[in-house]
This record gives structure tokens, C-alpha cells and sequence, in this order.
């Protein structure tokens, strides 16, 4: 039997599941039809997200720092600092320079996830916000699952310059099992899922503004 707070998440994750909505820049990643300047901007892009939410992950931290809450979301903070680390090889793939990559401007809709993050840092309720995050993680993977494929196969590029999609691509069970745990033992209550569920809502959709936003740019 599973945890009650890990059939929430799965139900929250199920709820908020794209179903076949993918971006477009996913599709045509998928097809070989995306231009690389779109890989570009999603490298230089992802190196300020990765950096904001990591120092957002560590602030939820320490506001849950007496709380097996707190060590989850630290142990978030240790997987965006490990992906920052194989963003270097993707933007050398793409022609950019690995040391200044990123210092290309800020899109406003690639910002809107990590602003939205740092919201949640600053004000949301953090078992709330745990869920969320990780009922938004089965959205993400599947998209760098998908890039990640298409590179190998589409644009022929080396294991290390898709090292950073195959990171994200890994399956959420885990993380999914270790929030419950931490968010456990009792069931959540319908208020902490109502507002994860309003939570979730807002990052999906600025999840999909960041693809929405990159394909705007590379036509």
C-alpha cells in the first residue's frame, strides 16, 4: 500500500499532467526540426534558472530547517548545483562559449519559472510548494527525455553535451517517495493540496512558457 501523501502527489501529478499538450519546440525537437540557436537559448537560459532556483531550494531550506522538509529541499538544491555542472559541455555544442554563456540577457518568459520559484521561497506555504515541484518534475523530465533523444539521434551530439536533459530525464519515483516522507506521516490536508494544486498550475504554465518563449525566439 503506498503512503498516503505519495497518492496525493500522484494523484496532483496526474491532475496536472500536460496529457498531449507538448511545446511545439519539444515536437520539433523531436523531429529534427528545431534550429540549434534555440539549444543555444535554452543553455544560456537554464544556467540563470539553475542558479536562481538552487539559491530559492536552499531558502525553503532553511525556513524547514528543523523539519525533515528542510533536507529534501536541500537535496534539491544539490541536484540543481550537479546540473549546473553539465551545462558547460550543451552550450560548447552549440557554439556558445563555455565560460560566458551565461551572460546572454534574460528572456522575460524563460524568467518566469524561477521568478515564480523565488515567490514560492518568500511566501508559499512549504509543504505546499513541495508538491508541487514534485508533481511539475514528471513534466520536465519527459520533455528533456525527448530533447535529450532528439540530439543523440536528430543532431548527433555527444553523451556529455546531453548530459544535462539525461539528468532531469530520470524518473521523479524517487524524489516523489522521498517528499512523502518527508511531508509524512499524516495525509496532507485539502488546504496544503488546494493551494499545492494552485502552486502546480502556475509552474506548469510557465514551464511551458519557457519552451513557448524559446521557439518565439529561434524563428
Amino acid at each position: 500500500m503506498n503512503h498516503p501523501i505519495l497518492d496525493q502527489i500522484q494523484a496532483l501529478r496526474a491532475e496536472l499532467a500536460p496529457g498531449d499538450a507538448e511545446p511545439a519546440l519539444v515536437t520539433a525537437f523531436a523531429a529534427g526540426r528545431a534550429p540549434s540557436s534555440a539549444l543555444a537559448e535554452l543553455a544560456a537560459q537554464q544556467h540563470r534558472i539553475i542558479t536562481s532556483d538552487r539559491r530559492s531550494l536552499l531558502y525553503l531550506a532553511a525556513r524547514c530547517a528543523d523539519q525533515p522538509l528542510g533536507s529534501w529541499f536541500a537535496t534539491l538544491a544539490d541536484g540543481e548545483s550537479a546540473a549546473l555542472r553539465t551545462l558547460p559541455a550543451l552550450a560548447d555544442a552549440t557554439g556558445l562559449d563555455p565560460d560566458t554563456f551565461g551572460e546572454r540577457p534574460p528572456l522575460p518568459g524563460c524568467q518566469a519559472y524561477p521568478a515564480q520559484l523565488a515567490w514560492l521561497a518568500l511566501n508559499g506555504r512549504p509543504a505546499s510548494a513541495a508538491a508541487a515541484l514534485v508533481a511539475n518534475f514528471a513534466a520536465w523530465g519527459g520533455y528533456c527525455a525527448t530533447v535529450g533523444q532528439a540530439l543523440r539521434t536528430h543532431y548527433g551530439f555527444p553523451a556529455e553535451a546531453c548530459a544535462f536533459f539525461d539528468f532531469f530525464a530520470q524518473p521523479a519515483t524517487e524524489l516523489e517517495q522521498q517528499a512523502s516522507d518527508a511531508l509524512g506521516p499524516e495525509p496532507l490536508d485539502p488546504a496544503t493540496v488546494a493551494t499545492a494544486r494552485e502552486y502546480g498550475l502556475l509552474l506548469q504554465a510557465y514551464e511551458h512558457l519557457f519552451w513557448d518563449t524559446l521557439e518565439a525566439t529561434a524563428r
